[in-house]
């Protein structure tokens, strides 16, 4: 299950959906247009240097689902090392990332920004590439939409899922 809040202080709902979102780790989708990006090395990536900055930027959005209690509740999840950022940096400015929470092989992505075109995209390649090179099997993304779709997304069954979930929790794997 995962919590989200009706607004920036609305009250929190836990779900559990009947499909649920999930990124291959060997089928992320990389268009040509990110490659080059990629190419460039535009982006300074970092790990966990700006938790709290990262969830705050991910909250500022029209459709907010982020309340200050779940920002307090995740940044607690980052001091206990269960949380986690990656982060880019364009000319010393947080430009994009994403966050979310590790458990055994499974990260559990929560949201992700984008202020400069790729930044968010990039980031989610080297949260891909950190995954499989440190053994984790299961990337969930709540959801599928068309966004993540583009990137490889897929929707799996709640049993699949669990499986899936229940064999990637056993690992040991650090971020």
């Amino acid at each position: 299950m995962f919590p989200m809040a009706d607004g920036p202080n609305g009250e929190i709902h836990w779900f559990s959906p009947e499909h649920r979102g999930i990124i291959p780790l060997n089928g992320l989708n990389i268009s040509r247009s990110l490659r080059q990006t990629l190419r460039k090395k535009m982006f300074n990536v970092k790990i966990d240097t700006a938790f709290e900055e990262t969830i705050r930027a991910c909250a500022e959005r029209e459709d907010v689902w982020i309340s200050e209690t779940i920002v307090q509740s995740y940044c607690e999840l980052f001091r206990l090392g269960f949380a986690h950022s990656v982060e880019c940096w364009y000319q010393h400015n947080l430009v994009g990332g994403l966050y979310g929470v590790s458990i055994g092989g499974a990260f559990f992505g929560e949201s992700m920004f984008s202020r400069v075109t790729d930044a968010s995209k990039t980031a989610l390649v080297y949260l891909v590439e950190r995954m499989n090179r440190r053994g984790y099997t299961l990337l969930d993304t709540q959801y599928q939409n068309d966004h993540l779709a583009t990137l490889g997304c897929i929707e799996i069954s709640k049993q699949e899922y669990i499986e899936q979930l229940e064999r990637a929790i056993s690992l040991t794997c650090n971020f």
